[in-house]
């Protein structure tokens, strides 16, 4: 018996989700801005030592995650993601100068400026998802 091809399962992934697309509970996106991440970081528990910038991957393609690192106790908190896109804008010769990471540079240095902490951001020029972090290990 014959398998599908990747054409014939791509139609059937679309048609379950035009399917299902109403029962999908979207999440909004999380802020952006300098405002409404500095007032996040002004409700964490424990003190802030640092704002950091990661790479992340998946499926869909590369990413920046701004977090917030805490000391006493020791922790990190996702302050938001940023995303410009998929990586198919790789592929097509479309990206200039990773925009996430610029604006991921711009926001991390505001809100690091604004808390007097040190902004790190180990791998700004390209994604590199294991870039040195602000704390070697945890």
């Amino acid at each position: 018996m014959p398998h599908p091809g990747l054409h014939d399962c791509q139609d059937v992934v679309m048609a379950r989700y035009r399917a299902l697309a109403d029962r999908i509970v979207r999440q909004p996106n999380p802020p952006r801005d300098v405002e409404a991440l500095a007032a996040r970081i002004g409700e964490l528990p424990g003190q802030l030592s640092a704002v950091e910038a990661i790479w992340d991957g998946d499926t869909n393609g590369w990413f920046v995650v701004l977090v917030a690192v805490l000391d006493a106790p020791q922790s990190e908190v996702e302050l938001t993601v940023i995303r410009r896109g998929s990586d198919l804008r790789v592929f097509n010769g479309r990206v200039p100068l990773w925009p996430e990471a610029q604006e991921a540079a711009r926001t991390g240095t505001a809100l690091a400026g604004r808390f007097s902490v040190p902004f790190h951001f180990a791998s700004p020029d390209e994604p590199d998802d294991e870039a040195p972090r602000w704390r070697a290990s945890w």
